[in-house]
């Protein structure tokens, strides 16, 4: 494995990533194997952020007969719960850590302060965002996007159950073809929904390359940030 192509990225976590088989809640094993490969990430040198979903506990559209902005309010504080849950396990490992959330909780994190943020990087802290970007119909796939452009991130590593983009489904269709790159218009032109299309637009506008691959697979967040061709490349290309 080669050295680190990038010196500061934003790693978006999906929620149910962190539920590993079961579905719902959390697994911590899961956690901990994800908590150690960011610190062998860390461990290199690289500054690292990230975004934490909370599909894992509670999704906007899980609310359908609920108002709208209470039920993605509701998803805001569940991303809040799993970047405590990472923050722990980092921790125990010896990573400093830090918690910044949209929505202030002076008692469990610290408000998001941009400069705040990328001084905490520059020291070698890990910085996880939480409760989104902290407007109801926004995604985390938004948040990650927007806070990648306020840090200056070089790369999104985009960790999913799949190991890449796809025309289709591949868990649906056994002949879906996987592309190994992608620009941005096209994404936004197939729809192919590697992020909704407000976090791939300003990911194109603000020259963000995104890293799709798989988490499942131990190692892969190391083997991505050194270049390695796995998953899928999207850029300006």
């Amino acid at each position: 494995m080669g050295n680190p192509k990038y010196k500061r990225i934003m790693l978006k976590l999906s929620g149910e990533a962190l539920a590993g088989t079961n579905g719902f809640g959390i697994d911590f094993d899961v956690v901990n194997r994800i908590s150690q490969e960011i610190k062998e990430v860390v461990d290199l040198g690289v500054q690292v952020a990230a975004v934490v979903g909370g599909g894992n506990i509670w999704r906007g559209r899980d609310g359908r007969s609920m108002d709208r902005t209470t039920s993605d309010y509701m998803g805001m504080l569940a991303t809040c719960i799993n970047a405590l849950t990472l923050q722990d396990s980092l921790e125990r490992m010896g990573v400093i850590t830090r918690v910044q959330t949209a929505i202030e909780m002076r008692e469990i994190a610290e408000p998001f302060i941009r400069r705040k943020a990328v001084r905490h990087l520059e020291k070698g802290r890990v910085v996880i965002f939480a409760a989104g970007s902290g407007n109801p119909y926004f995604s985390t796939d938004t948040a990650a996007a927007l806070r990648a452009a306020e840090i200056e991130a070089e790369v999104i590593l985009l960790a999913k159950k799949v190991d890449g983009v796809y025309d289709s489904d591949p868990r649906i269709n056994k002949d879906a073809k996987k592309f190994d790159k992608l620009s941005f218009y096209e994404v936004l032109e197939k729809d192919l929904k590697v992020m909704d299309s407000t976090a791939t637009s300003l990911c194109k506008d603000n020259d963000i390359p995104i890293i799709v691959f798989a988490l499942d697979e131990p190692g892969n967040i190391k083997r991505a940030l050194c270049g390695e061709n796995i998953g899928t490349l999207v850029g300006n290309l």
